[in-house]
This record gives C-alpha cells, sequence and structure tokens, in this order.
C-alpha cells in the first residue's frame, strides 16, 4: 500500500483536496466575527456545574469575567442579552463593535 505522504515531509506534501471553507463562528456577547483568537467561554461557570461553551473574543470574555461574579454569572445562563442589559458592558460592546476583530486591550477592574 502506498504512503499519503513522504516519509521526509511529513504533512506538508498533501494537497488540500476538499477544502470547504471554514465557518467563522459569531462571539456570544458582541456577535461581531471572531478572528484568530477564538476563546472557548463556559457562560455558566465550570465550578457551578456549567457544561456548554461558546465562542468569543478575548477581549469580551475578560470584559465578563470581570464585572460579573460566578454567581451572577450562573443566574443569567446562557443567556447573553441578559448580560447586554448591565450598562457597563453594554457601553463595552458599543465601544468594540467598531474594532477589528483580532483587537485586545487591557480591561479595567470593576471596583468592588
Amino acid at each position: 500500500m502506498a504512503r499519503k505522504y513522504s516519509k521526509r515531509g511529513g504533512y506538508q506534501d498533501l494537497e488540500e483536496e476538499d477544502a470547504a471553507p471554514v465557518e467563522i463562528p459569531a462571539c456570544w456577547l458582541c456577535a461581531r466575527p471572531t478572528g484568530e483568537t477564538i476563546v472557548w467561554h463556559h457562560p455558566v461557570p465550570k465550578s457551578r456545574g456549567g457544561r456548554d461553551v461558546v465562542p468569543m473574543h478575548p477581549i469580551c470574555q475578560q470584559t465578563v469575567i470581570t464585572h460579573f461574579t460566578n454567581s451572577e454569572l450562573e443566574r443569567f445562563g446562557m443567556d447573553a442579552e441578559a448580560l447586554l442589559a448591565d450598562p457597563t458592558v453594554r457601553k463595552f460592546v458599543n465601544w468594540v463593535a467598531k474594532k477589528d476583530p483580532d483587537f485586545n486591550a487591557t480591561i479595567t477592574k470593576k471596583k468592588r
């Protein structure tokens, strides 16, 4: 039986036969297309029994985990609209909507 790839070259010699277009998932929070870096976020924290994951931008995930406790995130569950009802998160989403999908910046901590 013939080899699919050369012994020395590895997988670089393979031609992509069925190169289907890759579907770019939208961010769960801001609904923009994700960039090169996708964070798979647990809307309900794993410590609270969450198993589902959603795609997010790193900056969007940092905003969510900075502004909400695990208990609050557990109450919101999979409802992104409930998170967007918070004025700080809504202001952030309106601001980041004009940015590039791979945009990243530091997030200020919530004063508690």
